[in-house]
Order: C-alpha cells, then structure tokens, then sequence
C-alpha cells in the first residue's frame, strides 16, 4: 500500500487561495450591489417644480419711512417774571381764544415795585420843581451881574439832572406796571391747550429763559408728519408726492397726505444721513392726535393693469442637471441661464442670496436701508422702484421640457414685478423654485424589519 503525503506547501496554499477568490466574489458583489442602490435612488429622483402664475394688476413702488405727526402751529406760554403762579383758568384739551386769561402769577411783589417806583417819581417830580425855581431865581441874578458865570452854571446843572431823574423815573414806573401785567398770562393765539406744566402753588423763576406754563396748539385740523428719510431714497422724494401712512391706534385704517417741503437741513444718526420730510395732512375728525408715530409710504412708481409676476419666479435659474434632463443644455445654455453648480437637495429654492452672489440683477429684490430695523431710528427703507432691466422666465413647455423667455422688467412692490414681453399672458404659468425628493429606496445589505410599528424583528 502506497501513501502519497503533499507537500506542506501545497497544503498551506490552497486554503489561502480559496479564502482569497471568496472574499474577492464578495466585495465584487458588494461593489456591483451598491452601485445598483445608488443608480438606482438616483433613478428614481423625483424633480416638482414650484409654479407661479402671470397676472394684471396695479404694482405701486413705495419709500418707507417713519415720522412723528405734530400741529402745525405750536406756541410755547411762558412768563417774564418770576413768581408763585396763585390761579390757573384753563387745563388740557381745553379751547381758547386769543387774549384768554389762562394763568396768574401772584402780584403782590409787582404791585409794590410799581408803588415804589410811582413814589420815586414824584420825588423826582419834586426835585425838578425846586431845581427850577433855583435857576430861575439865579437866572435873574446873572442877568443883573450879581452871580458869577460858574454859579449860574451850576444851577443850570441842577436843573439838567432833575430833569433826566424824572424821566429815569418815568421809565421805572412803566417797567414795573408793564411787570405787574406780567402777573396775568394770557393765550396768544386761538388754539386748544396741548400741554400744562404747572400746578396753582408751583413757583416759577424767569431768570435766562421763559419757563414754559402751556403749550398751545392753533388748529388740528390740519397736521404735520416730520419723517426721517436716508440719504439714497431722498432722491425719490418730491414735493406734492402722495403719501399713504398708518398710525398705531388705527392699524386698519390708512390716512393719506402730501409731501408738503424736503427740508435741506441733515442729521447724522448712528452714521446714517437722514433729511426731514414735512408731510401735509388732513385731521377733520381729529381722529390724528399730536405725539403719534406714523409709519409713512412716499408713492414713488405706479403702474397700472401691467403683467406681474413674483419675485421668486425673476430669481429662479435652473442647473445643468435640469437642463440636461428637462432640456436641451446646449440651447439654453446659449440664452445664459444655465447654473452650472449643484442645487442643495430637497425642498430648497434659489433666493436672493444666491442671486446677488452670481451677480444677477437685484431689478426685484427689496432693497433696505438703515431704519427701524436696526440702524438710525426713523430711517427710510425702498420697498420697490422702477428698474427697467431684463430678465429670464422659465417655464415647462407642451412637451415637458425646460423653455425660458425674456421679459423686460418695471416697476416693484419688493413682493411682484412689473413684467413686459411678446409671449406673456394671463395665467401664465413660470417656475419660481425647485422642490426635489428622492423616493425612498430598499437597501440589499438592510435586514427587513417585520411586523407592525414597534413589534419586535423577525429574522
């Protein structure tokens, strides 16, 4: 009997090769299995469009900026002697008249000056009596040679001084009876009480400046907004432009004015250059009170029953993939709006950002300025303008695929656009983003798992 032993080699050499062809099937197997799952997810991508519609309408370009309304005439009541105010006759709201008694201040120290200064008078009066008889009498005894040239002079003298004494005191006494008048405030102008700033008791010293008792307000009637507007929208602003703004109290209601003077005088606020705008404006029913904020839209454009679009639907530009899969790419490519990057992947649409990073026209795009939202406090923002630029939509044709036309574009509200072109028409429908989803796929390696939510697996 014959026993034939293999080599040790051999022996140790025909597993490994076996372990190597085995692992070799399986990672081709793995590779080929994965490239199906991905090919396959890809596949099955599901591409929507998010549609617009073209209409007619009214698109108004606006300015916005915020005022504070005030009277049109306001006069600040003071007085010119100091004192304690003993009677006050009016309170706030009420009417007056011109010439109206609304305020006294206790006379008891101007009555005594002007006694005082009226005693003061009539000793001057006295004292210039007697300096006259004097120079008479020594009058006659210089014109007799009695009395020296000197003496006489003197006497002269005398008189002289008497005389300006008087009017001295002349002038005393009508200053402290003109002071005692004082004492009485009465209302300058007709008008309703604004503003009351003392109490009966309160004192008041006028001493650099008139302490201010009331402030009157002629007529509310007619109102005033001063609003703030930054320096690159003041360009738009012109008098007699219309204007429409709301007020707080009435935020359903919209009051309208006019640009009534663009004052030349800037202020500089958080380095933001900003000119006050008086707007004009009715308040029959005085339903506008003095104080109130008002948010204010100078009308810069209108345009009337034009094609509008969204703005969302100027911004949207397709990518090669979509192109090469809805469209010819070479054609549209040709027209320039083929985005040759990658879209981010589901439910995202191209915005303004984008946009300007490619360096669109921002011809739709709201463009803010400094104001209320975070820079200078009353300053302006353009909510629309007149552009008359071009643009591209896009659009699915009959067949499905990627189609673009050129429009020309106009006047915006920041929201849609004014649109003109040969093919528009109503109902129009254009693409203003891209929603894409990928279906969900079954992966060959994942163990399925069996059963209703939240039963155990099978296996």
């Amino acid at each position: 009997m014959t026993i034939r032993v293999a080599p040790a080699s051999r022996l140790s050499y025909e597993p490994y090769m076996r372990r190597t062809i085995t692992f070799s099937i399986a990672a081709v197997v793995a590779v080929a299995a994965a490239f199906w799952f991905f090919n396959r997810a890809d596949a099955r991508g599901l591409t929507s469009f998010r549609l617009v519609e073209v209409d007619r309408g009214t698109i108004e370009a606006t300015v916005a900026s915020t005022g504070k309304l005030r009277a049109v005439t306001t006069v600040q009541v003071g007085t010119q002697v100091s004192g304690q105010v003993s009677a006050i006759y009016v309170d706030f709201n009420d009417r007056v008249k011109k010439g109206q008694l609304i305020a006294r201040i206790d006379p008891t120290l101007a009555e005594q000056a002007v006694r005082d200064a009226e005693a003061n008078l009539e000793r001057n009066n006295a004292e210039l009596a007697n300096a006259q008889r004097d120079f008479d009498r020594n009058k006659q005894l210089y014109d007799r040679k009695v009395l020296t040239e000197s003496e006489y002079s003197a006497a002269l003298y005398r008189l002289e001084v008497a005389k300006a004494n008087l009017k001295s005191a002349e002038v005393t006494v009508e200053r402290a009876r003109k002071n005692l008048a004082y004492t009485s405030i009465y209302a300058p102008i007709d008008g309703i009480v604004v503003e009351r700033n003392v109490d009966v008791g309160q004192t008041v010293a006028a001493s650099l400046s008139a302490p201010q008792l009331f402030l009157i307000a002629n007529d509310l009637s007619e109102m005033w907004i001063l609003a703030s507007v930054d320096e690159s929208d003041i360009g738009l602003i012109a008098e007699g432009q219309p204007v429409r703004f709301t007020v707080q109290a009435y935020p359903t209601r919209t009051f309208t004015g006019k640009v009534k003077q663009v004052r030349l005088q800037s202020t500089v606020q958080e380095n933001v250059v900003n000119y006050t705008v008086v707007i004009d404006c009715a308040n029959s029913d005085g339903k506008l009170l003095p104080g109130m904020t008002a948010t204010v839209d100078f009308l810069v454009g209108t345009a009337t029953d034009v094609f509008r679009v969204p703005n969302a639907a100027l911004r949207f530009r397709p990518t090669a993939v979509e192109i090469a899969k809805l469209g010819d790419a070479n054609s549209a490519a040709s027209i320039g709006g083929v985005d040759s990057g990658t879209r981010q992947p589901a439910d995202t649409t191209r915005g303004a950002t984008a946009d300007s990073a490619r360096g669109r026209s921002a011809d739709s795009t709201q463009h803010t300025r400094g104001g209320s939202t975070g820079s200078a406090p009353g300053a302006s923002a353009r909510t629309g303008t007149r552009s008359g630029g071009t643009a591209q939509l896009w659009y699915l044709d009959a067949q499905g695929k990627l189609a673009s036309i050129r429009v020309r574009t106009g006047v915006t509200d920041g929201k849609v656009t004014e649109i003109r072109g040969t093919d528009l028409k109503v109902g129009m429908q254009v693409i203003s983003g891209i929603v894409a989803a990928t279906a969900t796929s079954t992966n060959p390696f994942q163990q399925q798992q069996q059963g209703g939510p939240g039963g155990p697996p099978r296996f």
